[in-house]
């Protein structure tokens, strides 16, 4: 990207694009559990990567989760195909879900809507569609949609407006389905890896149900920083990502594997939840590792202890 680029998106974000992205139409909002904080309206959530070294499938990540004490888990799509594939039955797995005390507040998708490939968009806007109808049969309402397929270094750069163009038709399928996407960044993808180009995006696509699924790792790997979370109010923001990132390796060195629980490394966590949650908005977060070391552990003493620290990082930021 040039620099008159960046300067213009950082012009066009101080401008107002932040108010344009802030009013959203209101989602239908899962009721507030016991175990969430009212007072900051956060809700807890299980991104099932967290958990995922442990191999476990859906069905006893979806134990793990309840057992822990969340209030919603984040599957993966892959995850739910491999158990439908293997003869699950959805309606089965939305009772284990509800029976658990969850909602599906998110899930995490990899159709490849933003390649320049006109087949291989074709392709994408059908595999999303079934994934979105999957996801609707176990009460899911959301679902991630990262720039795969143009995140390789040797991807071209796609303009934004053109990334904007082709995010509405993936939005206009979500109006259909029922299942909202949400436009995430990837900070060490090709395209759409700083806070600015994602803001940009959703500003331009003119849907009125616009929103962003950001995450503490990805701007900072990204090199955004984190005070562009103010910009976002209202609905702009549902799901966000927890973690935390250690001081070394240095941040073009490092990569998913290094994400630790929240409070262990050195993000600003309190700048962070008080920017997003200071708007009266009601936000899941969600945690989301992929730490090698929390593989080889105990499933739920893992969710368990991601739970507890998320709290404590709510809690401090809240002092």
């Amino acid at each position: 990207m040039s620099v008159d680029r960046r300067l213009f998106l950082s012009a066009a974000a101080a401008s107002g694009l932040g108010a344009a992205v802030s009013h959203a139409a209101p989602m239908p909002r899962p009721v507030l559990k016991a175990t969430q904080d009212a007072k900051s309206g956060f809700r807890y959530c299980l991104n099932t990567s967290t958990i995922r070294g442990q191999e476990l499938g859906i069905e006893k990540e979806v134990d793990v989760a309840g057992a822990a004490g969340y209030d919603g888990i984040e599957p993966w799509i892959p995850t739910l195909r491999q158990f439908v594939e293997k003869g699950g039955k959805l309606p089965d797995l939305a009772k284990r879900i509800s029976d658990a005390g969850l909602t599906v507040d998110s899930a995490i998708g990899f159709a490849q809507w933003i390649v320049d490939d006109e087949t291989k968009r074709k392709e994408a806007l059908e595999e999303a569609k079934r994934d979105m109808d999957m996801l609707r049969e176990i009460g899911g309402t959301r679902i991630a949609a990262p720039p795969v397929g143009a995140h390789q270094g040797d991807s071209p750069k796609i303009d934004l407006f053109v990334a904007a163009e082709r995010f509405r038709a993936l939005q206009d399928l979500g109006d259909q389905t029922g299942v909202v996407p949400q436009l995430e960044v990837w900070g060490f993808s090709k395209n759409l890896s700083r806070l600015g180009e994602v803001m940009f995006v959703i500003g331009e696509t003119g849907h009125p149900k616009a929103c962003l699924l950001l995450d503490i790792y990805h701007i900072f790997k990204g090199g955004s920083a984190f005070t562009g979370l103010d910009l976002f109010s209202d609905n702009a923001l549902q799901v966000f990502h927890v973690n935390d990132y250690p001081a070394t390796p240095e941040r073009a060195e490092m990569n998913d594997s290094h994400r630790v629980y929240p409070g262990d490394g050195i993000a600003p966590m309190s700048k962070i939840l008080n920017a997003i949650g200071g708007h009266g908005r009601e936000i899941t977060l969600s945690l989301e590792l992929f730490n090698r070391d929390y593989w080889k552990q105990d499933a739920l003493e893992v969710a368990k202890t991601g739970l507890s620290k998320m709290k404590a990082a709510v809690a401090a930021a809240n002092a």
